[in-house]
């Protein structure tokens, strides 16, 4: 499986945001703790509607979530 093109920060913001676990945070986006699991360990790409859930529930912009990498 290709990488995704990008990386993202949710590990983190998750632990700074008191420990948050990836079922807490996938209630919070509407989806499973799986998928925020996948997309963590970036073996799957969000919709951009989950992206910016995720970006909200952390009140940060998206750039701060996900960041594009320039190979």
């Amino acid at each position: 499986m290709a990488q995704l093109p990008f990386d993202n920060e949710i590990r983190t913001l998750r632990f700074l945001a008191a420990e948050m676990t990836q079922g807490d945070l996938g209630d919070r986006v509407g989806v499973t703790r799986q998928t925020i699991a996948a997309i963590e360990q970036g073996k799957y790409s969000p919709s951009l509607e989950v992206a910016f859930r995720i970006a909200r529930v952390f009140d940060k912009p998206l750039e701060d979530v996900f960041r594009w990498r320039d190979d």
